[in-house]
């Protein structure tokens, strides 16, 4: 008799973030491999279909250096990498580094264990092709040599080199010490004819350099770089040579000199709103574009929006403080279009300059706003299997997109999985989730999630012991109306269960389940195996697509070894599968697709 045994495993939902998400597991890529690929016709892409992209797993330990290079001459490659997690930004990226048209060359440093996600992509388009891909392990970098100094009035040549001290990025690049006084404004020109420069200013805290400025092209000055920088404090600060391709290298010359006085600031009161126009003729900006430049007074607390609109550019504000210390800054904040929007709680009594200016080089028209808004309602907390009713109201306080939003806290740890789900029959639902402070940055956000219409589930798993704050909110700013908001507790992560070789699981996908990172759901079982054991997995299902994977734990983080998605059929998986070594594997009977739950049947079977 056949035993067979069924488990129903649950883990964190994933939420939906700024990074798009992988739609199919990565496949493992270890150092001193080298891969052939093939961008194609059920690839994942990007957002909006803007590009292609396959991924890959590698498992890397803090203190560990990689470089990637990918090419093909199919179409001009991209890579870029994420960390460990749900991350929604990559930590770099990389297009034509290698320095031989258009293949790629990226570098990067592990800060951390786990696994990293790198994505071999079409730097734009649909149309992909054959590539390689090939992945090395880099020596640990040299010491870094004591920076040269360097004052207003010098200039010095230089020499980019293969052995100069490198970024995180991989690139290399000269160091140079500037003393400066609280206020103290400098124009940093880096000229290059070998390799396209870049300038960068920071400050060394702790023996890492932390950039406060930078500029690759500056205005009127082709590929080469001029940055305007004020000292934000008394102190010496350095001063970075280096390439905009991480494979740049050549002669340079660097030249500091005495910066041009900021715009001159013209009095404006808040609540005020005045029709400019931005003229070659204005005081420059610290990017070397013209700027028009107001001076109000605010007091500590106070929370003050800025607008700016224009018919003719691409808008962008930046407020500063009394000592032309940037505060904020904003490109298109706005509800609609380039114009911009600037909200900011001022942290201090006393004046503050806002610079009114176009996002690249054009000039025209404009008007700027500066009101007072309502603080935040500090948010009402909300326990754990709690549901409320809540209104969306005139009196509500609103978001960067006019919106009005409730704001509600909670406490959790690392690691705890929550869930906020929103109904309404007044309006399309949104919820989103950021960390308690003063300025909201929201870490997770979902629409429709509940798979209900327009209501919304989003779920997460805290990433560190805190306070955090959920938003109940309309998707849309004319949304108003009642609204319901309930908050979950998910319970810990539970392990898999265990499977025989030679039996059949038949289980059922739910929305208590396990999900991928996107987010689809799952269901695993463990596996204990021989080396060069061959295995054939299959998942059958006609209420899902099914999507299988095989895997083990390391270091903490889950490693795909293989997965299938339709080789048994359009929507049954079949996968054959070799165990490198002896272990306990996991199997994942999943869906391909996000939100999809049903009955499968799954048969691992051991191959001759």
């Amino acid at each position: 008799m056949r035993r067979h045994i069924i488990l129903t495993a649950v883990s964190a939902l994933a939420l939906s973030i700024a990074a798009p998400a992988l739609a199919q597991e990565p496949v493992p890529l270890a150092p001193g491999r080298t891969v052939d690929g093939q961008i194609a016709e059920g690839d994942a892409t990007g957002p909006d279909d803007e590009y292609r992209y396959d991924s890959y797993a590698i498992s890397a330990r803090a203190g560990q250096r990689f470089e990637a290079v990918m090419r093909s001459a199919a179409f001009d490659a991209y890579l870029e990498v994420y960390g460990p997690g749900e991350a929604a930004e990559s930590l770099n990226t990389d297009d034509d580094g290698l320095g031989e048209g258009t293949d790629s060359r990226l570098r990067f440093n592990a800060d951390q264990n786990g696994v990293y996600v790198l994505r071999a992509r079409t730097l734009s388009g649909l149309e992909g092709g054959a590539y390689t891909l090939a992945l090395t392990e880099r020596p640990q970098a040299r010491p870094a040599p004591r920076p040269a100094r360097i004052r207003s009035g010098q200039s010095q040549r230089g020499q980019l080199a293969s052995n100069d001290p490198e970024t995180d990025q991989g690139g290399n690049y000269d160091a140079f010490v500037l003393r400066a006084r609280a206020s103290e404004r400098f124009a940093i020109d880096l000229t290059s004819e070998d390799f396209d420069p870049v300038v960068r200013v920071g400050r060394m805290e702790n023996g890492a350099f932390t950039e406060l400025a930078m500029n690759d092209d500056g205005p009127d000055t082709g590929l080469n770089s001029r940055l305007v920088f004020t000292a934000p404090e008394a102190g010496e600060y350095v001063i970075r040579a280096t390439a905009l391709n991480a494979a740049g290298q050549g002669a340079y010359t660097l030249a500091v000199a005495e910066g041009p006085a900021p715009a001159p600031s013209q009095p404006i009161e808040i609540g005020a709103t005045v029709s400019g126009e931005l003229t070659a003729s204005d005081g420059k900006s610290e990017s070397g574009r013209a700027a028009d430049a107001y001076r109000f007074s605010g007091r500590e607390g106070q929370r003050i929006r800025i607008d700016m609109s224009s018919p003719d550019f691409d808008t962008y504000l930046q407020l500063f403080d009394d000592n032309r210390l940037s505060l904020a800054e904003d490109d298109d904040g706005a509800a609609e279009g380039t114009d911009s929007r600037l909200t900011f709680t001022l942290p201090r009594t006393g004046a503050y300059v806002v610079e009114a200016r176009a996002f690249s080089e054009e000039t025209g028209g404009y008007q700027l706003t500066i009101s007072e808004v309502e603080p935040e309602k500090p948010p009402q907390t909300l326990a754990f299997g709690e549901t409320l009713q809540g209104e969306i109201g005139e009196s509500d306080s609103t978001d960067s997109e006019d919106r009005g939003f409730d704001a509600y806290a909670l406490t959790g740890v690392a690691g705890q999985r929550i869930q906020a789900i929103m109904r309404s029959g007044d309006f399309d639902t949104f919820v989103q989730i950021g960390r308690a402070g003063t300025e909201f940055t929201v870490l997770a956000s979902d629409d429709d999630g509940l798979g209900q219409g327009t209501d919304s589930r989003l779920s997460y798993s805290l990433p560190e012991d805190g306070d955090y704050v959920i938003r109940a909110l309309p998707l849309g700013k004319e949304g108003k109306g009642l609204y319901s908001l309930e908050l979950v507790d998910r319970g810990p992560q539970p392990q898999p269960g265990s499977l025989l070789v030679g039996s059949t699981a038949r289980g059922t996908l739910t929305e208590a389940d396990a999900t991928a990172e996107d987010n689809s759901f799952y269901d695993a079982y463990r596996v204990t195996l021989k080396e060069d054991e061959k295995l054939l997995i299959t998942m059958v299902s006609n209420e899902v697509d099914s999507f299988v994977v095989v895997g083990a734990d390391k270091d903490g983080a889950f490693e795909v070894m293989g997965s299938d998605d339709d080789s048994l059929s359009d929507t049954h998986s079949r996968l054959e599968w070799t165990a490198p070594a002896d272990g306990t594997y996991e199997i994942r009977a999943g869906a391909f697709q996000q939100g999809q739950t049903g009955a499968y049947a799954l048969n691992v079977e051991k191959k001759p």
